[in-house]
């Protein structure tokens, strides 16, 4: 799949409050997120256990849907799969400051493993870079689905938009997991919606704790593929180490929720984040420079 991703990341960052066009492709269908992040990137099973293993837990967060015919939790009717609420695990977007498409300096919502000043995944190529990630857009395509490379062409500001889609025919490799396969692999099902009471309000206010979040995360963890059973062991064993992760990415999302300004006003130049994420072990990343090929 041929794209061009210099000075980009738009399917990292939700660049929206650089446009005046209404975007909001994720809020749309019957069954439409609780939170507002935008492009949550969902994680397969064995993801998640990857991020937990290698002390990444706090990089983690869940995502819950609306539906009228769910179950009610925190006033709030949440989608479920045989009365068990059901979710995806992401990967937490901060506000960091990022100048994409030659913007100024700006505070926008950005994967807590993108690199501010390269606008490169620290992950990219690497043991724990998600599928999902790598297959984009090419499963968009494959589902007759606008990409995010789309709708930067479309609406980026100015003329550094590019064409950033340089292939409009999926590859062969874009098989989303859809269907009766996700359940327990990539879609999940809580077990006990009671335990999710004050949750669901904290996950709507963004205000989620740690504890809040490696509830889901052990869930997921511990989850059997094609069953939706949670296995106890698995479950506690993975929540105590999500719980307690004390990571570079978990200590980078509180400094950048610290010090940024609302999303969208001017932020200082993103080279601040040599000090906030490189100087604390975040991985470097190789700049444009060394890459002659943008295939992906």
């Amino acid at each position: 799949m041929r794209v061009d991703c210099e000075g980009c990341a738009g399917c990292c960052i939700d660049w929206r409050p650089l446009t005046d066009a209404d975007i909001d492709h994720e809020r749309r269908g019957s069954r439409q997120p609780l939170d507002e992040t935008s492009n949550l990137v969902p994680l397969t099973r064995s993801e998640v256990r990857a991020f937990v293993d290698r002390g990444h837990g706090d990089a983690l967060t869940p995502r819950l849907f609306a539906d009228d015919d769910g179950v009610t939790i925190d006033g709030h009717s949440v989608a479920a799969i045989d009365g068990r609420p059901a979710f995806y695990v992401g990967l937490r977007k901060p506000p960091k400051s990022v100048a994409p498409f030659d913007a100024d300096p700006t505070w926008l919502e950005t994967c807590v493993f993108l690199d501010p000043v390269t606008l490169q995944c620290r992950l990219h190529d690497g043991e724990l870079y998600p599928d999902t990630c790598g297959a984009y857009p090419g499963e968009n395509l494959s589902l007759a689905v606008e990409t995010e490379c789309e709708r930067v062409e479309a609406h980026a500001p100015g003329e550094a938009a590019g064409e950033r889609l340089s292939d409009d025919e999926p590859p062969a490799d874009a098989t989303p997991l859809l269907g009766p396969a996700a359940l327990g692999s990539k879609l999940f099902a809580h077990p006990e919606p009671e335990r999710l009471s004050g949750v669901v309000s904290r996950l709507v206010a963004d205000e989620l704790t740690a504890a809040d979040r490696a509830e889901f995360v052990a869930v997921a963890a511990a989850s059997a593929p094609g069953t939706g059973a949670v296995s106890d062991d698995w479950y506690e064993r993975y929540r105590e180490r999500a719980r307690d992760a004390a990571s570079w990415t978990g200590r980078a999302i509180e400094r950048w929720q610290t010090i940024a300004d609302a999303v969208g006003e001017p932020a200082p130049e993103p080279e601040c984040a040599r000090e906030i994420e490189d100087d604390d072990g975040a991985p470097p990343t190789p700049g444009w420079d060394s890459i002659d090929d943008t295939s992906t």
